[in-house]
């Protein structure tokens, strides 16, 4: 992308940044801004709630410039299936992992393994990209809370570029128990969120530092039915903790656009859990973890096509202004069956392996001037390994940069710039991109 696209890209959001203005009530932002690893879901505990039902959400609205056709695709690439040669997920546009276009153009074949799609391709747009709305129910006189999480998804569909047109979308609905008043445990069942690694955590536009989820987001960050058990234990002597997390469902924790979760296709559960521990120490917390996930691809009908995954996390906060993030994860997949996703049915489910991470810094200020109250900077480097069995392996990277501006406390503005790295096997094409968004809590 270049300066002048880039400089056109920021004056657009700054237009954007005009329109911002407090929303009608505050939401739980500084409950969820900062979520600790391994809790039970986006909820807080029955006691923190001012009464036993609250509403709540918000609206992200964005604009956004990829380069080229909005693809990863090279013009000249006629590989079978095209999407097994590239990193179709790079040019992503908002915290959905939303591509600019996934369209592989005429006469090209792919098998499922792309991204949700804005439809964009390369034109600047402004975009709705979530309108998010929450349901806290606390029992009156029980440990038990119900949460429910319904998101709307306007999406254009046309113009040959793959857009997935406009989905209702149940992201989360599930009961909680809360057993013991002096034990940290929680059971939820339901549609649940993932237990695996620590970026699941920051799903949401309004609490993900920056726009875009990471390279390797798509294997860890999806939501699932089934249940799962929380279990924290402190340790006040050594201010730590330890906890455990654990789930059986009918997916695991790669996202619906891989395997659909609102099904069980092969008649078997998968298991997924994180080990954790905490410093919560006055100046310094950290909290690091390593997670697990196996059972059958429940993207295909086969039991036998087993899937494993495994992965090791580090949260590193110093003076409440200083942030590290970091997480790997390697996953094999088994071959099975005809594929089956959320978007549509395919040909076959190669087996595929991955390896890959991501290093987040931020340095937040803390600023009270005017509607100012935060101001975030922030970098982060990807790099993932892929390869389907008899297909070229690729290694791609990825370097994003971006601010963030906490205004009230309720509206979150975010710029960001991605630069897109083909390193091996995958051909070199423009598919940076600009994005940006602008979040109203209420």
């Amino acid at each position: 992308m270049t300066g002048r696209s880039l400089r056109r890209c920021f004056v657009a959001m700054a237009s954007l940044s005009s329109f911002a203005a407090p929303s009608a009530g505050a939401a739980d932002a500084e409950v969820e801004a900062e979520p600790i690893n391994d809790s039970e879901g986006y909820t807080p505990p029955p006691e923190a709630a001012a009464t036993s039902l609250s509403i709540n959400g918000y609206v992200d609205v964005g604009f956004a410039k990829a380069q080229g056709d909005g693809t990863s695709f090279a013009p000249d690439d006629t590989r079978v299936p095209l999407d097994y040669g590239v990193d179709g997920f790079a040019p992503a546009v908002n915290s959905r992992g939303d591509a600019a276009s996934t369209d592989p153009g005429p006469g090209r074949t792919v098998n499922g393994f792309l991204p949700r799609t804005a439809g964009i391709g390369g034109r600047p747009s402004f975009l709705l990209n979530t309108l998010d709305v929450d349901i806290k129910y606390a029992v009156p006189g029980a440990p038990v809370l119900f949460f429910s999480r319904v998101q709307f998804v306007p999406r254009f569909f046309g113009l040959g570029d793959g857009g997935d047109g406009t989905r209702v979308v149940v992201e989360q609905a599930f009961g909680r128990l809360v057993p013991f008043d002096s034990q940290e445990l929680a059971l939820s069942v339901g549609k649940v969120d993932s237990v695996f690694g620590i970026e699941y955590l920051d799903n949401q536009a309004n609490i993900r530092t920056g726009v875009t989820p990471s390279l390797i987001a798509r294997y860890t960050t999806g939501q699932s039915v089934g249940a799962k058990v929380f279990y924290r234990l402190q340790i006040a002597p050594l201010a730590s903790a330890l906890s455990l997390n654990v789930a059986v469902t009918n997916s695991g924790n790669f996202i619906e656009v891989l395997q659909p979760p609102d099904a069980n296709l092969t008649g078997a559960p998968v298991a997924s859990g994180r080990l954790g521990y905490e410093l919560n120490a006055a100046v310094v917390q950290a909290k690091l973890g390593v997670s697990a996930m196996a059972g059958p691809r429940n993207d295909q009908p086969q039991r036998t096509a087993d899937q494993r995954a495994y992965g090791a996390d580090l949260r590193i906060a110093v003076a409440a202004s200083l942030y590290l993030n970091a997480e790997y994860v390697r996953v094999n997949e088994g071959e099975g069956g005809q594929k089956t996703t959320s978007v549509g049915t395919f040909p076959f489910a190669s087996a595929f392996w991955a390896r890959g991470g991501y290093v987040q810094l931020a340095y937040a200020l803390s600023i009270d001037a005017g509607p100012l109250r935060k101001l975030t900077v922030y970098a982060r480097y990807d790099r993932r390994h892929a390869w389907f069995e008899g297909y070229t392996p690729i290694t791609v990277d990825r370097i994003t940069g971006g601010l963030r501006l906490d205004l009230w406390d309720a509206v979150i503005l975010k710029a960001e710039v991605l630069d897109n790295r083909e390193l091996a096997g995958a051909p070199t094409v423009a598919n940076n991109v600009f994005t940006s968004s602008l979040v109203y809590s209420w």
